[in-house]
Formats: structure tokens, C-alpha cells, sequence
């Protein structure tokens, strides 16, 4: 644990050196906003029976849990495997993937300034949406928020893992990206999918990334007991799969000072 604070404050004084970049990256993440506009535009809302500031409240939620949740240790790991900046890492006592969640932690600590400043605009805009959430809901959806971090991060860290046999394994991330984006509820509620989808989306981790800790946030109705299994499934099912290509991997791996 001391290593892992160590890295984490070295980690976090390099993300301060990139905080205008990082602004920028916060900035970009507001997707959910301009799906607002298109939803309450449309009235959309009115087939799922969600008000105007209900939905107001759920894509605000769902651009503070993508703030926390993105992930792109696939793209950091796969430079550091072609460039051989792996091989001194994988020597050393601590596993490598450590040094990229410290990064992962870091920013986001760096970047929670900026949303909040993103989300004091939004309800200058928004003042009817200003809304006090529950402390229990409050801390519910803090948790949920970084079960879907580590949801992501070990997804993300299986493909990484595939740099072992194949040069382009951030490929298969962006291909990974497609149904995230789509079924996630970043772009839309999950609970305005039709029934045909919702048979079997959520048997997939897709709507614990954004959708369940969203509604848990905004107070929208949501099976909590049945949220947090699914996530706390699916990280039990993710992390030996990574744990087996990690030393799958390893034991092929060669370059220049390994």
C-alpha cells in the first residue's frame, strides 16, 4: 500500500503539470449535455415517463460518472510495449497496471475541480435542476462510480494485454468503444431501450458503466441490490481473465532489455 501511495503522489504532481489539457479533456466529455438538448428538444422523454428535470439531473450524472470512469490504459500500455519502456517495469516488484491505476486515480483527482466548475455552468443554465442528492444515494453512487472505473479498467486492461500477440490492441479497444458508447446510457436512459434490447442488455456490463450509477445519482428508480451485483459479477469475472493473459503474455514477451 505505501508503494502504492508513493505512485500515486508522484502520479498526481504529473497530472498537475497537465492540468490545461486535462481541462480540455473534461470539456470534452460533455456529450451528455448535447443529448439533453436533443431529448428535451424532442420531448422524448415523455414516452419513458421521465420529466424535463429528472432528465435533467440523469445526463448531468451521467457526465460526472463518465468524468470518473474513462479509461486509457490500453493506449498508455500498448506506446510503452511498442517503445520497450515495458521491460524495466515488468522487473520491477510491483505489477505494472499499478502504475497505470495511480495514473488513472490521479487524474481524476486533478480533473474533479474542472467538473465541478462544468457543472456550476450547467445550472446557470439549468436552475430548476439544482438538486441536493441523498447522502446514502450520494455515497451509493461514489461507490458504483469506481466499481464502473474498475469495470472499465479491467476491460481495457485484458485488451492491453493482447499487445502481447498483436501490435494494434488499442483496434480492438475502439471497436470495444462502439457498443459502450451506444449501450452504456451515456447517449440515452437504458430505460428508454426497447424491451427486445432490455431483455438482454442487462445480462451485459454495459449499463453499470454510465446508466446505474447515473440513476443512482439523480434519484432516478433503479434495483440497487441487482446494480451492484452485476458490476461486483463482472469484476470478479474480468480480473482473472486479465491475471491469465497478464501471465500468459509476460512469459512471451521480449524486447530490448528484457
Amino acid at each position: 500500500m505505501r508503494k502504492i501511495f508513493t505512485l500515486l503522489k508522484v502520479q498526481y504532481s504529473n497530472m498537475l503539470e497537465y492540468r490545461v489539457e486535462i481541462a480540455l479533456w473534461a470539456v470534452s466529455g460533455i456529450i451528455p449535455f448535447f443529448m439533453l438538448n436533443i431529448w428535451t428538444n424532442n420531448n422524448l422523454n415523455e414516452e419513458i415517463n421521465i420529466n424535463n428535470t429528472m432528465l435533467s439531473r440523469y445526463f448531468l450524472s451521467a457526465f460526472f460518472v463518465r468524468q470518473f470512469s474513462v479509461v486509457w490504459v490500453v493506449f498508455s500500455f500498448e506506446e510503452d510495449a511498442l517503445l520497450g519502456k515495458l521491460s524495466p517495469y515488468i522487473i520491477q516488484p510491483l505489477n505494472p497496471f499499478f502504475r497505470y491505476f495511480t495514473q488513472h486515480i490521479a487524474e481524476q483527482i486533478t480533473r474533479f475541480p474542472f467538473a465541478l466548475i462544468i457543472a456550476i455552468f450547467f445550472f446557470l443554465f439549468n436552475p430548476e435542476s439544482i438538486w441536493f442528492p441523498n447522502l446514502i444515494f450520494l455515497f451509493l453512487s461514489f461507490i458504483s462510480t469506481f466499481l464502473s472505473f474498475l469495470i472499465q479498467f479491467l476491460i481495457q486492461s485484458v485488451i492491453a494485454c493482447l499487445c502481447f500477440w498483436t501490435e494494434k490492441a488499442s483496434s480492438i479497444e475502439r471497436l470495444f468503444f462502439i457498443p459502450t458508447l451506444f449501450l452504456s446510457g451515456l447517449l440515452a436512459p437504458v430505460a428508454s431501450f426497447p424491451n427486445y434490447v432490455k431483455s438482454w442488455i442487462y445480462f451485459t456490463p454495459f449499463p453499470y458503466l454510465i446508466d446505474f450509477p447515473a440513476n443512482l445519482l439523480s434519484g432516478n428508480k433503479t434495483n440497487i441490490s441487482e446494480g451492484f451485483i452485476m458490476q461486483i459479477f463482472w469484476i470478479l469475472l474480468l480480473f482473472p481473465l486479465f491475471t491469465k493473459l497478464w501471465h500468459e503474455g509476460t512469459k512471451k514477451y521480449t524486447a530490448m532489455g528484457s
